[in-house]
Order: C-alpha cells, then sequence, then structure tokens
C-alpha cells in the first residue's frame, strides 16, 4: 500500500474515531435522550461526510494531483475501518463498564420513542407490544450487538467510500 495512502488513512481514521468520541461524550454529558433523536444523525453524518472529502482532496493533492478510484476507495476506507474501531470500542467501555446504567436508561428512551413513533403512524397495539417485547430481549450495547452494528457501518462506509472516490478520482494522462 502507498506510504501516502496508508498515512493519510490512519491520520482521518483517528480523527474521525476521535470526533465520534467527542460526540458520542457530549451527548452522554449533556441529554442521553439526544441519541434517540434521528434528526441527531444527519448533522453528524454531513460532518463525516465532510472530513471524508477533505480526506480525499488532501491525498489527491499529495499524490501529485491525481489518484485513481481504487487509491481514493483505499484511503477512506482505511480511515472509515479505524474510525469505526475506536468509536466501537469506546462505546463498548462507556455502556458495558464506565456507565452500564447508561445503557439501561438508553433502552428505556429507545422503547418510550419507539412507542410514541408507532402510535403517531396508527399501529395496532398488539404490533406495539410485540415490538416492545422484542427490544426488551435486545442488548444493543453489548459487545456482540456493538460488533454487528459495526458491520453495517463498514458498508454504509464503503458505499460512501466508492461514491466520494468515484467523484474525487483523476486518472494520470496516458502520454
Amino acid at each position: 500500500m502507498n506510504e501516502i495512502i496508508k498515512k493519510n488513512g490512519i491520520t482521518f481514521g483517528i480523527i474521525t474515531g476521535v470526533l465520534s468520541i467527542l460526540i458520542t461524550t457530549s451527548i452522554y454529558i449533556v441529554d442521553l435522550s439526544l441519541m434517540t433523536k434521528w434528526w441527531l444523525g444527519i448533522p453528524i453524518l454531513v460532518v463525516y461526510i465532510i472530513i471524508g472529502c477533505v480526506l480525499l482532496v488532501k491525498t489527491k493533492k499529495d499524490l501529485g494531483g491525481y489518484m485513481s478510484f481504487k487509491e481514493g476507495f483505499t484511503t477512506y476506507f482505511v480511515s472509515a475501518l479505524i474510525g469505526i474501531a475506536i468509536s466501537v470500542v469506546y462505546n463498548i467501555l462507556l455502556f458495558n463498564v464506565i456507565d452500564p446504567e447508561a445503557a439501561i436508561r438508553l433502552k428505556e428512551l429507545t422503547l418510550e420513542s419507539t412507542v410514541q413513533m408507532l402510535q403517531k403512524f396508527g399501529t395496532p397495539t398488539s404490533a406495539i407490544k410485540e415490538t416492545v417485547d422484542k427490544m426488551k430481549d435486545y442488548n444493543q450495547f453489548s459487545a456482540i450487538e456493538q460488533a454487528k452494528g459495526s458491520i453495517w457501518s463498514i458498508v454504509g462506509s464503503a458505499i460512501f467510500g466508492a461514491i466520494l472516490a468515484a467523484i474525487f478520482k483523476k486518472d494520470k494522462p496516458v502520454f
């Protein structure tokens, strides 16, 4: 792997991971219920996309103004893997070691918001009860579930990485 790709991927992966820790910690300190708000994910996603764009612009510049799709995708993917790994390890520590009660409270808040949403959509009471029963048996903060969730994050990152790499690629002229 090219040293520039490796260096930029690692550097931006650490930046992304630390940013994720800061965001999670800020929400944890300010108001745990914010973690159940879907709309909060939108500005966070925008920030991660901007970081990805900056990463690929920097990598392209460092590579002399040219970057293949493969180089762009690899750089983004390395960064995403590192950022996701840091975030998952932190979440496992926060919700299983540092403050397991926060995980319990967050599960309660998630149940409440889910019930409210289902009621707004006119979902039958029996279906709401069934959903609540399934959610009570599910521990989204266990290490195994965090690892499973990270797989979906990796898939999403691969899709974004492919899109951004296609946008920012610039092949060297043939002649």
